[in-house]
């Protein structure tokens, strides 16, 4: 690399796993075609193959920008670990409704981008385990949040949504359990 930062003489490269997710980033998801992003980006079709091996490839990318967007900087503890999931879901909630079809996108079943969707899981389940839950329970807390969190998001992608993202967040919270208390076997 020269002192401009060109790998050579020439253009600086036209594409970027960042440029691409962006571009990925200004349309609906859910109808995203290699052709479509490419003309989004000016570059050939083929030209986008060597960044990413195909749409999902494309999918993976916006994931990886959607977590860190919405991902608190901070780490939950004992007296943040309820503020800091409401400001995760309120991002969840900014973030996926400024992109058409990526909240019903994570809603459907899919191939998660797994490093992506670990980074998520694991400071959720952190922010349960700092408010009281066991290990099970805040698996459980999380399947719970998650779900509910990008189902009540997809339905708003895709008209008005009812109750109101902040009162439905507040139930939600408010009733997913601190600890193991009443379980029931099979229940």
């Amino acid at each position: 690399m020269n002192s401009t930062g060109r790998n050579g003489p020439g253009r600086p490269p036209r594409l970027s796993r960042e440029r691409i997710a962006d571009a990925a980033l200004q349309g609906d998801v859910t109808t995203l075609t290699m052709r479509e992003l490419a003309t989004r980006l000016g570059v050939a079709h083929s030209s986008l193959y060597r960044w990413v091996p195909d749409r999902d490839g494309v999918l993976d990318l916006v994931s990886e920008v959607m977590v860190g967007r919405v991902l608190p900087e901070d780490e939950p503890d004992a007296a943040t670990w309820l503020d800091w999931l409401e400001r995760l879901a309120w991002a969840m909630h900014d973030e996926f409704l400024a992109v058409p079809g990526y909240a019903a996108h994570v809603a459907r079943p899919h191939r998660h981008h797994l490093a992506s969707f670990e980074r998520l899981h694991g400071k959720a389940v952190a922010a349960f385990r700092a408010g009281g839950a066991d290990t099970r329970q805040a698996e459980q807390n999380w399947s719970v949040f998650g779900l509910g969190v990008v189902r009540w998001l997809a339905a708003a992608g895709s008209a008005p949504a009812e109750p109101p993202f902040g009162l439905y967040l507040g139930t939600l919270l408010r009733g997913l359990p601190r600890h193991d208390e009443g379980h029931r076997p099979g229940a």
